[in-house]
């Protein structure tokens, strides 16, 4: 399934894609209230959804409503940095592979949906794009034994994982700030539910257009620190929950790594797209300066 949340008629709803359309779920299952509510639920949800939704006509057509974040409200965002082998050489500073994962958090509101505008704000003209596949965590657990780790994904979903480049380095020892700007990020469209990856999450592409011009293109192959071992190791210091977000790094060509940078203007089109998954398209605006 690809699971989805989405406005129509001024009020948020849940469902699936189907084809060019969507199925309302909710409407189908009353006593399920979101896509969080589905995947806290677990397994005899996802069944009870997969049968409401096998033999449905869609409610509506996709292009007459708004999609949402996936999760509206995800409870935690992990973002994973230099996570391609790739990216870690692009660096140049001879440093070796790292023994652990670079981690850093967002907040639900520094990202919007698929097709939403990303904004460019008046304190920077350092937008930047970063293409990247999202796990969402369908069972929760703290201290998640890597061999078991895959049965707590819920399904994967794309991220652009929007940067302000120059307000990352604000500060020492944090890249919060440049990370968390409103709007500047996107997650979407939907969540591909982890059994329409049967042969695993070995190999997975991740590429990032803008304008149509490829910008970023690798696989799972090439990460350092693999889906399995990402979950193991942040449930070792936190709890993970159902709906929660990790990003799962971007590979080498962000805007940022052009001579000249290429970073975002107003009008640019973004477009994230994840094998299995689909694409993730969002065109930047600029933000108005308050009054």
């Amino acid at each position: 399934m690809k699971l989805l949340s989405y406005r129509h008629g001024g009020t948020v709803h849940w469902g699936a894609a189907k084809g060019e359309g969507v199925v309302d779920l909710g409407r189908r299952l009353p006593d399920i209230a979101s896509v969080l509510a589905l995947l806290e639920g677990g397994e005899p949800a996802l069944q009870r959804a997969r049968a409401a939704l096998a033999d449905a006509a869609p409610d509506h057509a996709l292009a007459d409503v708004r999609l949402e974040l996936p999760v509206p409200q995800p409870r935690k965002i992990f973002c994973i940095g230099v996570n391609y082998a790739h990216r870690n050489a692009e660096y140049k500073d001879g440093s070796d592979l790292p023994k652990y994962p670079s981690i850093f958090m967002r907040v639900p509101d520094s990202f919007v949906g698929h097709g939403g505008a990303l904004l460019q704000p008046p304190e920077s003209r350092q937008l930047d794009y970063e293409g990247e596949i999202g796990i969402v965590i369908g069972r929760g657990g703290r201290r998640i034994a890597r061999e078991k780790a895959s049965a707590h994904i819920a399904g994967l979903t794309c991220i652009n994982e929007g940067t302000i480049r120059d307000w990352v380095h604000h500060a020492k020892f944090n890249v919060t700030q440049g990370k968390n700007f409103h709007a500047s990020g996107a997650i979407g469209p939907w969540i591909a539910t982890a059994d329409e990856f049967p042969g695993g999450y070995a190999g997975l592409r991740v590429r990032t257009r803008v304008n149509g011009e490829p910008r970023q293109d690798d696989t799972t192959a090439h990460l350092m620190f693999d889906f399995a071992y990402l979950i193991s190791y942040l449930s070792t210091f936190t709890t993970l929950e159902p709906g929660d977000v990790i990003a799962t790094g971007t590979p080498i060509g962000a805007g940022i790594r052009f001579d000249p940078p290429k970073y975002l203007q107003p009008g640019d089109v973004v477009e994230v797209e994840v094998t299995g998954v689909g694409v993730l398209r969002n065109v930047v605006e600029a933000e108005g300066r308050p009054a």
